[in-house]
């Protein structure tokens, strides 16, 4: 019996801009496809899909069962988001057939602290968000750990060679891609203000105006 997570869907007659009215009704517009299956247009419960995206990774395989039929292994493919309020809006699923190898990005998580963002202020930077295996479905990762306890100076970095990939799993990123390094610390230049500079006495006739009415008064 399959542990993973499950999705009910149901068949989507509306299409286009109808589609508006599912989502209103808290319906979640969809397709599958994959392996020359014809696409399918389906529709499911948008709570339950934002519950099974909430918990789990997106390289989690998932059996999707549509109107009652045989559960299908598949994996979420692409998903469109509302541009300010970010819930899903619509998903692509993608057949899988569990003996074909699959090539998926997956990202790099910091584990651990850096000596160099500890101790010397420096900042933390993922050079890369993310990295590219290939792998069986039922053997693909959800993350891939990158210990930063090895960036004890500036110098020191993390390339996608060095972080430790499971067993089954073949690396596709060119491993001397960089991946983590630590900036260092900005140091603000503080420009010492220029001296003054008298300059030289200007010779010319008597000033007139107040102050020399002034001066005329004193004398």
């Amino acid at each position: 019996m399959s542990t993973r997570p499950e999705l009910v869907a149901h068949k989507r007659a509306l299409h286009g801009k109808a589609v508006a009215r599912l989502r209103r009704d808290g319906i979640l517009p969809a397709v599958v496809y994959g392996h020359g299956a014809p696409s399918e247009a389906l529709q499911l419960d948008a709570r339950a899909f934002d519950d099974v995206r909430r918990h789990h990774g997106r390289n989690t395989l998932l059996d999707l069962r549509v109107d009652g039929g045989q559960a299908r292994p598949v994996l979420v493919h692409a998903i469109q988001e509302h541009p300010t309020r970010r819930n899903a809006i619509h998903v692509d699923f993608f057949l899988v057939k569990m003996t074909e190898e699959l090539t998926v990005d997956v990202p790099v998580v910091a584990i651990g602290v850096s000596p160099a963002v500890e101790k010397l202020g420096g900042t933390l930077l993922h050079v890369m968000d993310s990295v590219k295996i290939r792998a069986l479905p039922g053997d693909l990762p959800q993350t891939i750990p990158a210990d930063v306890s090895v960036l004890d100076t500036f110098e020191a970095v993390i390339h996608v060679g060095d972080l430790p990939l499971p067993e089954k799993v073949h690396l596709v990123t060119d491993p001397g891609e960089l991946a983590l390094r630590v900036q260092a610390p900005r140091v603000e230049e503080v420009v010492a203000p220029a001296p003054a500079v008298e300059g030289p006495a200007v010779e010319g006739p008597a000033p007139e105006g107040p102050a020399a009415e002034a001066e005329e008064t004193e004398g």
